[in-house]
C-alpha cells in the first residue's frame, strides 16, 4: 500500500490500525534547533483523544505520545522525528458479528475489492483513529509556525440546521464544539445528543483560520496553497467538501463584489479591504488570514438497521453497534488545525527553505 505520506519539503508518514498494537508518525524534514513543548502536544493530543468529549466515542485512550528519535535536550535534531500511540482500550469482538458484512458508509467494500484483504476490526488503517497520528505531527508544527508568527485556529460552526451566527474564537475553547458562538453551541450539542438518542448521526461544518502567513506561500501550478490544503483536509476519511473565502456562494456574485480591493493602511503598507478570496491569490497566499471551510459527512457507524451485502454476495441487514461518535466534527477541529499546521510549514519549507537556529526566526 502507497500513499502514507504527506508533503514535499517536509514529509509526513503515519502507520498503525485502529485496533492494532500503536499507531505513529514520522515527521522527515523539520528544522534543527527548535524547542519543543511537550506539555503542549499532550495538550492537542487530549482534544482528539477518545473519551474526552462528552460528545464523542465511550472508548478511553490515553494517547500518551512517545518521542522515539529526532529530539535531544527538548530541541530537534533535524533527524526524523518519530512518535509512537499505543493502543489500550480496544473491543474488536464488538465486530465480531459484522465482520463478514460491507458497513454502510464506511470503505469496507473499496477496501476489499482493493486489497482482497481488510481489517474489520475497527476499520483498521481507513478508521479516523489514524488522525490521532496527524495530530501528533501536527502539533509539532503548530509550535514552529508560532515561532513564525503563524496561528491557526479552527472550530465548528454548523451542526446540522444549527449554524454559529457570530465568530468570537476568545470564546470557542470554553465548549467542546470549539464553536465561536456560544448560543450556538448549545444548539449544537442538543442536535448531536438528539442524534445519539435516535441512535442515529449527524453532519456539520468546521472553519479554520491561519494567520500571519506571509505573501507567496504556494507553488503555481500544481502545487498552489488553496490545493495541498485541499487535498490535505479531502485526505481525512470524514471531510466531503471544502470551500475558501466566500466559497460557493461566488457563484452568486460579480466581480466588482468579489474582488479583494487593495489601499494603504495607516503605515502605508498594501491591504486589502476585504477577504472574499479567502486570503490566497493564483494558488499563494496574499497576506490576507486564510480562510477555509470543510463539510464533515454523518458518522457512518449508526446502530439502526440498514441493507447492505456480506463477503458471498448475499444481501443482508446490519447494525453497527460499539462505541462510536454521533458527530465527528467535535473531535475533528484539531485534525484540520493539524493539517493545516503541516501544509503549510510544508510550504513554508518550499518557499524559504529551513532556519537553523531559533534565534534566526522572526
Amino acid at each position: 500500500m502507497s500513499a502514507n505520506s504527506f508533503g514535499s519539503a517536509l514529509h509526513v508518514t503515519t502507520f498503525g490500525e485502529s485496533h492494532g498494537v500503536a499507531l505513529g508518525v514520522v515527521v522527515d524534514g523539520l528544522e534543527p534547533g527548535i524547542p519543543i513543548d511537550v506539555q503542549e502536544l499532550r495538550r492537542m493530543m487530549e482534544r482528539r483523544r477518545p473519551g474526552a468529549n462528552a460528545l464523542g466515542t465511550a472508548r478511553k485512550e490515553q494517547d500518551e505520545v512517545s518521542i522515539l528519535s529526532g529530539m535531544f535536550q527538548g530541541l530537534t535534531t533535524g533527524a526524523p522525528l518519530a512518535m509512537e500511540i499505543r493502543n489500550g482500550d480496544q473491543k474488536s469482538s464488538d465486530y465480531d458479528e459484522i465482520a463478514g458484512l460491507y458497513r454502510p458508509g464506511h470503505a469496507d467494500w473499496t477496501w476489499q475489492q482493493k486489497f482482497g484483504i481488510r481489517d474489520w476490526r475497527g476499520g483498521g488503517r481507513s478508521s479516523g483513529r489514524e488522525t490521532s497520528s496527524r495530530v501528533a505531527a501536527g502539533a509539532i508544527a503548530m509550535q514552529i509556525l508560532k515561532l513564525k508568527g503563524i496561528g491557526i485556529v479552527a472550530g465548528t460552526v454548523r451542526i446540522g440546521d444549527v449554524a454559529a451566527s457570530r465568530r468570537d474564537w476568545d470564546v470557542a475553547p470554553s465548549n467542546p464544539l470549539n464553536c465561536p458562538d456560544e448560543q450556538a453551541a448549545i444548539g449544537m450539542q442538543e442536535r448531536i445528543e438528539a442524534a445519539r438518542k435516535a441512535q442515529d448521526s449527524v453532519g456539520g461544518i468546521i472553519e479554520c483560520i491561519a494567520t500571519g502567513l506571509p505573501p507567496g506561500l504556494g507553488e503555481p501550478v500544481f502545487d498552489k496553497l488553496d490545493a495541498k490544503i485541499a487535498q490535505a483536509m479531502l485526505s481525512i476519511g470524514a471531510v466531503k467538501g471544502i470551500e475558501f473565502g466566500d466559497g460557493f456562494s461566488c457563484a452568486l456574485s460579480s466581480g466588482s463584489r468579489f474582488n479583494d480591493e487593495m489601499a494603504l493602511d495607516g503605515n502605508g503598507k498594501p491591504m486589502f479591504l476585504t477577504n472574499h478570496a479567502g486570503g490566497v491569490l493564483g494558488g499563494m497566499s496574499s497576506g490576507a488570514p486564510l480562510v477555509f471551510r470543510i463539510a464533515v459527512k454523518p458518522t457512518p457507524s449508526i446502530s439502526l438497521p440498514q441493507r447492505t451485502m456480506d463477503l458471498d454476495g448475499r444481501e443482508r441487514i446490519v447494525e453497527v453497534h460499539g462505541r462510536h461518535d454521533p458527530c465527528v466534527c467535535p473531535r475533528a477541529v484539531v485534525v484540520v488545525e493539524a493539517m493545516a499546521a503541516i501544509t503549510i510549514l510544508d510550504a513554508w519549507y518550499t518557499a524559504f527553505g529551513r532556519v537553523p537556529r531559533p534565534s534566526d526566526i522572526r
